[in-house]
């Protein structure tokens, strides 16, 4: 049974930093393609970032230069390293493993239950 379980969201001022962390189990996180989602109230989920089996990472635009995704292998968990944290950044995050391994995303193996960010002004 595959479970991912985020944490670190929290409030806080814009220009400051999260990181939030994705625990794996039942998957291994350097075996395919994770990403980090996000969805904000009255709007779409957007993908935020990927990080591909050989270690490639993908972003959105809007947050190249402020957020890094990556992975610790050892402890199986994701990571999204958040910087410069503006309020348009507030949502609720998820974390979820791509079913076929290629960052599409197009199929979804399981999702996190969700960690919220909120940034004030």
């Amino acid at each position: 049974q595959v479970q991912l379980v985020e944490s670190g969201g929290g409030s806080v001022q814009a220009g400051g930093s999260l990181r939030l962390s994705c625990a794996a189990s039942g998957y291994t996180v350097s075996s395919g393609c994770m990403g980090w989602f996000r969805q904000a109230p009255g709007k779409e989920r957007e993908r935020v970032a990927a990080i591909s089996s050989d270690g490639k990472p993908t972003y959105t635009d809007s947050v190249k230069g402020r957020f890094t995704i990556s992975r610790d292998n050892a402890k199986n968990t994701l990571y999204l390293q958040m910087s410069s944290l503006k309020p348009e950044d507030t949502a609720m995050y998820y974390c979820a493993a791509d079913r076929l391994g290629t960052c599409s995303f197009r199929f979804i193996t399981s999702w996190g239950q969700g960690t919220q960010v909120t940034v004030s002004s």
